[in-house]
């Protein structure tokens, strides 16, 4: 059994990257080769990888695949084809601003590098990996910052979360669920509650899977029981990821978090957000602006091979939604935990 902080979903080996292949978990645990850059576009549109931060690494990866195969000694040529290359990765997953970010950060530090092509190839490699080392750090900074501004209870606290947000999304700590291990590990934690996060069950098969490997105890519900456990006081706090916030600190999440938000405002129930700076795109004033990923139906009418509903049945599959900044309690970020509206006093420590 493998502990969170060794669950690694993005490794660099000799040559190549290997990915587990998240959509085979838990059934099964097995990795993925990825030796070129049209296979890393293809593992991040099908969801072998997933998870923005986990994307972003990918992507950098992703950018050094593709540029060790340009065969040009001309500085220029080359900048000029790695912005193709940096064009393919774009077009992969629209939703997820930690892609956009990290491609903007390999074509910038490549730019301002000196040297011959060769050299520029390695430091594409060196920044893949710096990329992957930092977020690596900023989830378990996430987590000790998230611990703080977990509310006080007369019990261990009872945290629920949507989607996954952990190792699997990330370098390999997690951010919401970062923050859940160091609540687990100050003894603080009694359960997370893991919504299953329909179409694609992320929560089912992901989360509740990072925690049995860890020991935490963990129950799976179905996302239409979210409200009734708040009821019933089940939940102390809800801590979810994100996949873009805007700069107001309105915050694009998985499909669901918005209608988990709402419900938690009525029941007073604290509502975090935690995420890397990289998942804040201040270009955009409010989260009207993210553009939303919308997803093949076939993820909603079947589950493997067995189909659910009856021909003719039209389908909308938005893979996220937009909770309102004034629904977060808190963001919690790698530089401390802030309310929504002083997101915007971070803008000048994101360099990329």
């Amino acid at each position: 059994m493998k502990t969170i902080t060794e669950v690694y979903p993005v490794i660099w080996k000799g040559d190549r990257v290997l990915l587990i292949d998240q959509n085979r978990l838990p059934i099964e645990y097995i990795t993925v080769e990825i030796t070129s850059l049209e296979e890393m576009a293809q593992a991040i549109k099908t969801m072998i990888v997933r998870g923005a931060p986990a994307i972003g690494i990918s992507a950098a990866y992703g950018m050094y695949l593709g540029a060790r195969e340009i065969q040009t000694e001309n500085k220029q040529e080359f900048l000029s084809q790695l912005e193709k290359i940096a064009q393919l990765l774009r077009a992969t997953r629209p939703t997820a601003v930690n892609l956009f970010w990290a491609i903007e950060r390999m074509l910038k530090t490549v730019r301002q590098a000196s040297g011959s092509v060769e050299k520029l190839k390695q430091v594409l490699l060196e920044t893949a990996q710096l990329i992957q080392v930092e977020d690596l750090q900023t989830c378990q900074a996430i987590g000790e910052h998230g611990l703080k501004v977990l509310p006080p209870t007369p019990h261990k606290l009872r945290i629920q979360t949507h989607c996954n947000a952990g190792a699997l999304a990330t370098a390999g700590y997690g951010t919401a669920l970062g923050v859940v291990r160091e609540a687990w590990r100050a003894g603080r934690l009694e359960r997370v509650y893991a919504d299953e996060t329909r179409p694609r069950l992320q929560g089912a098969k992901l989360t509740s899977w990072e925690c049995v490997q860890e020991g935490i105890p963990v129950t799976v519900i179905t996302d239409n029981m979210a409200a009734h456990c708040l009821k019933l006081g089940m939940i102390d706090a809800i801590v979810v990821g994100a996949d873009r916030i805007a700069a107001n600190g309105d915050t694009a999440n998985k499909i669901g978090t918005y209608n988990l938000a709402i419900a938690a405002k009525y029941h007073n129930i604290p509502f975090f957000v935690a995420a890397s700076l990289s998942t804040v795109d201040f270009k955009l004033a409010t989260g009207a602006e993210i553009p939303i990923e919308e997803r093949d139906p076939v993820e909603i009418y079947q589950v493997g091979d067995t189909r659910l509903t009856p021909p003719g049945v039209e389908f909308y599959n938005p893979a996220f939604d937009v909770t309102p900044a004034e629904l977060i309690s808190a963001i919690i970020t790698e530089y401390g935990a802030l309310a929504p509206t002083e997101l915007i006093k971070l803008r000048e420590k994101q360099v990329f």
